[in-house]
């Protein structure tokens, strides 16, 4: 079988979108407007789940309401140990831990910390729960009896919310991050316990000036990732 790195090249807008896709870490103070907003939403509202259960919620946040809420979880991330509604990775091995620590130097070098700048690297990890900047973001629960397949159809869920934003000129950055204190975001927003919180989505315009986001991750060989069995 002969890959797409393989054949003659084509026009594919899908393809052309996922490639120049990035997660954004400095935003504008610019809010998207509502009308974009709704439509990423309706967009990746078409994602495929089992048995069309569709067991995504989201809480999306804006203007003063995207400020407290980043206030909060920013005073909680600096005095709490991290809580999971689902269990954390049991470690990085081989080439996982490669491409992690790849993606990691590259952000820390497009801003200028050195390895062991630890009080650096806790300005920067604290970031994440201002959002680096955001003017919005998007908690993504899912239906706690669903159990893994809830989380896998709320990973399809998130790539095209993603996705979509990209396609409208809108910046995103998955956050896993914000799901390490579950505990704090179900207590703000009030979500119930039948819920589990899967991640977050910061999103807005991008600011193109600022060193972060210069930095791009790489991606594998397909062929390091698809095996194909034909006898």
């Amino acid at each position: 079988m002969r890959f797409a790195a393989d054949r003659p090249a084509e026009p594919n807008r899908f393809k052309d979108l996922l490639g120049e896709r990035w997660s954004c870490r400095a935003y504008l103070p610019d809010d998207v407007s509502d009308d974009v907003i709704a439509e990423m939403f309706e967009i990746a509202q078409r994602t495929a789940s089992w048995c069309n259960t569709q067991p995504w919620q989201v809480h999306v946040t804006k203007g003063e309401a995207t400020r407290r809420f980043a206030a909060s979880l920013t005073d909680h991330a600096k005095t709490h140990e991290p809580v999971s509604d689902f269990e954390a990775p049991a470690g990085y091995h081989g080439v996982y831990r490669e491409r992690r620590r790849g993606a990691g130097y590259a952000l820390y070098a497009s801003l200028g910390i050195e390895r062991g700048d630890r009080d650096a690297r806790e300005v920067q990890r604290l970031k994440n729960f201002e959002f680096f900047g955001a003017p919005h973001v998007a908690v993504i629960t899912t239906d706690r009896d669903q159990g893994v397949y809830g989380a896998i159809d709320c990973g399809g869920y998130v790539a095209n919310l993603i996705n979509a934003a990209s396609s409208l000129g809108v910046s995103t950055v998955p956050q896993a991050a914000i799901a390490m204190h579950s505990d704090h975001v179900r207590e703000y927003f009030r979500i119930p316990e039948d819920r589990r919180i899967v991640c977050a989505v910061s999103f807005g315009y991008a600011d193109a000036a600022h060193p972060v986001n210069r930095f791009r991750t790489d991606r594998a060989d397909v062929g390091d990732a698809v095996i194909v069995v034909d006898r």
